[in-house]
């Protein structure tokens, strides 16, 4: 009994009860820092000890391998050495075992292949030259995740286990049947199989699944909220004999919905299981009240969670702290001098830090600042910016170009291929060494030899020499891009399909470019390297543990620091533009789980910190996060100066956003629809993460992807059916004509109504309505029209149209009858369209106060009611806005330019202040040119003087070498003229030694050179 009580020992009331809470199903909403995984271990030590239960007879799912391990090692701690503690695995590890032991029963072999992502990369090289395809068409990202999304069914195990054929003229398709048969010829299974496969076999083999239904008696599974629908319904499917199943995690920290997590599985976890139990542990052992307070006032604008305020009984601690900078530069050197500065005051260590980013190219700043301030630092699931293999390789033909050295040579003579292999770097080592020269001298020197004459290293040559030459005239940024496209590096990582390699290039071509813009002088290329050379070559062994962490805000889950900057903290960044393009309000949701997932790991301090500048994100400049002005002044201190520009800026463009992200759906799968352009459409799928349609419109054939924001599409409303006693049976003459027949007998007798779903009464006619055979041929010739080779879609059509034209005919407002039969001749739809919308906008525009604006209004659309309505609505908000904005001389300029049109007013308004503002700027700029203008008009003079007297000097000179030397030809003159302009002219040059001018020459030099551009 000792043991039992040790186990109850040090747990607060709600780990208690969570603890010994064993049987039927149970809910734990555990926060951040709660004490979740003591609870849970001490759970399942308490079930073997308590309960005596068998270890081999528990199954404890969690998310992670790491996370594995340090269960079964606290467990081990618990119930001691000799229990099987196999079970304590991952749903991945799971599946494996399962497969292992029964995946014989779909004809597998039990020593079956699992594919890991470099596999998979593998397989799709073999795919693509197959296929004769290259990135340019599909990126591996893109398709790796095509065939994750695909597998999110299992309609495709059936082509793999149940050898049903598939033909497809889709490209990508193409790829996923390949890379399905690449699998099956080898019995591998990649991650999503694993899975996939165990679901299959427990549904198709039942005697299989109650086995381990039987065996499995208490079912545990962690991080419950990072669960995907498949993954649980298989822990469903497993509880179901003992039901004794226990959920825990917390949804305010699902941060893996964009791979299929479901935080809805745990939220509504109790009305799945209606006798289930929900405990929460919301008592918070980590951080201080503010960093919690933080937290809790971000987190409570999601939607889908369980309510629980987090509370510590923790001191106080610091303020939490916002730091704004000017650019990446200053936010990276305003962290690093805070380190420092709490490294000194508070006695704490490098390792006491962690520095957490959404994105992984946001560590480039970062690193820079921590290696110009000789801070240890190490990145955690991932490499250091600098030690990237591209970045490494760009840097490389820089050096050589440069330098000529050999290990830059050695990087970059066969990157991308050229058929250089080792032999021939022998052959170069051998000439090199025998004559004391470097590796690409003597390939230079000795390239016509028969052993080095090839074509790629000719073109190697060649590209070197070229940029020897031209270098001086580049600046650093526009030589790494014309350097990354003539050497084909851009096309070697296009085509290997990984897109991230790009994207670091391009950041660090942007920190290039910062550098450029920041240095007064021009920066050249020796400089830089030696500069870059500090950021690569730092002795990374000395103090390896006391360093300061970085990674992303996915890789910290979990784990907890004293001190954590959240950097980046920037719209676009965090939330990730991408994820809100794709998934819009659940990304958002999801983006602001991951800052509260940052913000909890902080158990002493927690700074967000984020810089001006451009965005290659969204394509705009940067502004703070949304979520930033979420969070009430009150709950931080602001570090630097955000201006009240940049605020209003970012407000209006997050309220723009929040505008479209509103727009909900309003088509279901099976609808028609008409399409301004492409005419009619069938609804096929409907994404609302993404807000977007899926339509396949009729005419062309093909699918398209539409915006739920789009305002193009209209649904076409299918005609109400007829009650029984209605229905007249048809002649037997042909389809089209049985059917206008039967729709005039309908109509004749009186015995149905033309339904209208909309604000205007529908309208009766008492007398017999008869059609006219005209119309009936031009209706059928509108329809064999619009569906020559479609009977069904003509039929459709018609009946529509007949429907549209008795309904027109029936209509009582005569003015507009007149306008929509104008507007659309031949189409009585359109015509039945437009009606509805005028008659509505026509009761709306009755009801308006502002007489002006409706004059305005009336005065370009007479006739147009619906278009009356827009451009009052849109006048209206923009007279409203005017009458906000300061009474200035501005604003009277704007208002006399377009007296009657308060939009133009606005537009006229922003513009004026716009060009008021950079006017200033302009004038500024100009008196500082004048100012150095002037200056260069007195140095120009003094340099004329002093070059005057340089040929005084030089005619004395050459009158007595007239009189000592012989005559000289005209090509020694030639070449003494041109070194005596190179003497006279301003620029930099390297002496036969190698050797730099002096320092104050050079400077000189400089000087005049720009002061000569300047001029120019």
């Amino acid at each position: 009994m000792d043991s039992i009580q040790k186990l109850k020992e040090n747990l607060n009331e709600q780990q208690l009860k969570a603890v010994t809470e064993t049987e039927g199903f149970v809910r734990v909403i555990a926060g951040a820092g709660s004490g979740k995984t003591k609870a849970l271990t001490q759970r399942y030590a308490y079930i073997v000890e308590a309960l005596g239960i068998n270890s081999s007879n528990i199954l404890c799912v969690t998310f992670t391998n790491k996370a594995a391990q340090e269960m079964r090692k606290r467990v081990k701690r618990l119930v001691g050495e000799n229990s099987d503690l196999s079970y304590i695995t991952t749903y991945h590890g799971f599946c494996v075992r399962v497969l292992r032991e029964d995946i014989n029963k779909i004809k597998y072999p039990k020593n079956f292949i699992i594919m890991d992502v470099e596999d998979q990369k593998t397989v799709l090289r073999q795919v693509y030259n197959e296929l004769g395809l290259t990135s340019k068409v599909f990126t591996f990202k893109q398709v790796l995740r095509y065939i994750s999304k695909q597998k999110t069914s299992q309609e495709y195990l059936q082509y793999i286990l149940e050898s049903k054929k598939k033909e497809t003229d889709n490209e990508i398709e193409k790829v996923f049947i390949r890379y399905l048969e690449k699998q099956q010829r080898n019995f591998a299974l990649d991650f999503d199989d694993l899975l996939n496969f165990a679901l299959y076999i427990f549904v198709n083999n039942p005697d299989v699944l109650e086995k381990w239904q039987k065996r499995l008696h208490y079912i545990q599974v962690d991080e419950t909220q990072d669960s995907s629908q498949k993954q649980f319904m298989l822990i469903e499917m497993l509880s179901q004999f003992h039901k004794n199943l226990f959920v825990v995690g917390d949804p305010d920290q699902t941060i893996y919905e964009w791979r299929g997590a479901k935080p809805e599985i745990l939220v509504d976890f109790d009305k799945q299981f209606i006798d289930s139990k929900t405990i929460i542990m919301n008592q918070n052992y980590r951080s201080t009240p503010n960093i919690l307070s933080l937290g809790n006032h971000i987190i409570k604008n999601n939607k889908i969670r369980v309510d629980k305020d987090m509370f510590t009984q923790n001191p106080e601690g610091v303020e939490v702290v916002h730091f704004h900078g000017e650019n990446d530069y200053e936010e990276g050197l305003w962290v690093a001098n805070e380190i420092k500065r709490l490294v000194n005051d508070e006695n704490c260590k490098y390792s006491d830090f962690a520095i957490l980013y959404r994105a992984n190219h946001i560590s480039r700043s970062i690193e820079q600042s921590l290696i110009r301030e000789n801070i240890p630092y190490s990145v955690f699931g991932g490499i250091r910016f600098f030690e990237r293999k591209e970045i490494k390789d760009v840097l490389a033909y820089l050096r050589l170009i440069e330098f000529e050295d050999d290990f830059s040579f050695l990087r970059v003579v066969n990157t991308p291929s050229r058929g250089l292999g080792k032999k021939f770097i022998e052959n170069v080592a051998k000439i090199a060494e025998k004559e004391s020269i470097s590796l690409y001298s003597a390939l230079q020197q000795n390239i016509t030899q028969k052993d080095l004459s090839r074509k790629g290293a000719v073109e190697f040559i060649e590209l070197i020499e070229k940029y020897k030459k031209s270098k001086a005239d580049l600046i650093i940024s526009d030589l790494v891009k014309e350097i990354m496209d003539e050497s084909g590096l851009s096309a070697y990582y296009r085509t290997d399909g990984d897109t991230d390699r790009l994207d670091n290039i391009k950041e660090l071509q942007n920190s290039i470019i910062l550098l450029e813009t920041q240095d007064e002088e021009p920066i050249n290329l020796t400089e830089y390297l030696q500069e870059i050379a500090l950021y690569t070559d730092m002795d990374i062994e000395d103090d390896r543990n006391d360093r300061i962490k970085l990674m992303t805000i996915h890789t910290s889950k979990g784990l907890e620091f004293p001190y954590v900057f959240l950097c980046g903290f920037t719209e676009g960044v965090l939330p990730s533009a991408m994820s809100i393009k794709e998934r819009r309000a659940k990304a958002i949701e999801e983006e602001r789980r991951l800052t509260y997932v940052a913000i909890t790991r902080a158990e002493k301090a927690f700074y967000m910190t984020e810089s001006e500048g451009f965005n290659f994100s969204t394509g705009l400049n940067k502004y703070p996060s949304r979520f930033l002005f979420e969070i009430s002044d009150n709950y931080f201190v602001r570090k630097g100066e955000l201006s009240q520009e940049i605020i209003n800026e970012a407000k209006e463009q997050l309220k723009l956003d929040a505008s479209r992200q509103l727009i909900q759906k309003k088509f279901d799968v099976g609808d028609l629809v008409n399409h301004l352009i492409w005419k009619q459409g069938k609804v096929i799928e409907v994404n609302e993460e993404k807000g977007e349609y899926q339509i396949e419109f009729i005419e062309t054939g093909k699918t398209k992807p539409i915006n739920f924001e789009f305002r193009g599409l209209t649904k076409i409303e299918k005609p109400t059916e007829l009650k029984e006693e209605e229905k007249i049976e048809k002649s037997k003459s042909d389809d089209s004509n049985s059917f206008a027949e039967n729709e005039i007998q309908i109509k004749e007798s009186n015995k149905t109504e033309i339904v209208i779903n909309k604000s205007e009464k529908k309208p009766e006619k008492n007398k017999e309505i008869k059609l006219d055979k005209k119309i009936q041929a031009k209706i059928k010739r509108f329809a064999k029209k619009e569906y020559p080779d479609d009977k069904e879609m003509r039929d459709y059509v018609y009946k529509n149209q007949v429907e549209a034209f008795l309904y027109m005919t029936a209509v009582t407002d005569n003015e507009l009858e007149e306008f929509a039969i104008k507007q659309y001749k031949n189409d009585y739809c359109m015509q039945q369209h437009i009606y509805d919308k005028n008659v509505v906008a026509k009761k709306y525009m009755a009801s308006v106060k502002d007489s002006e604006i409706e004059i305005l209004a009336k005065k370009d659309y007479p006739l147009d009611y619906e278009m009356q309505q827009y451009v009052y609505d849109k006048q209206l908000d923009a007279k409203q806005k005017m009458s906000k904005f300061e009474d200035s001389h501005i604003r009277k300029k704007a208002i006399a330019e377009y007296p009657n049109d308060y939009e133009m007013q606005v537009y006229s308004y922003e513009k004026f202040i716009s060009e008021r503002k950079e006017k200033k700027d302009t004038s500024k700029e100009l008196i500082d040119f004048e100012q150095k203008k002037k200056e260069a008009r007195k140095r120009i003079a003094d340099l004329k003087e002093e070059k005057a007297e340089l040929e005084k000097i030089k005619v004395e000179n050459s009158k007595s070498e007239l009189l000592s030397e012989p005559k000289k030809s005209d090509k020694e003159i030639a070449k003494e003229q041109e070194t005596e302009e190179k003497i006279l002219s301003p620029t930099m040059y390297k002496s036969n030694s190698g050797e730099s001018e002096s320092i104050k020459e050079r400077t000189n030099n400089k000087k005049q050179s720009w002061w000569k551009k300047l001029w120019s």
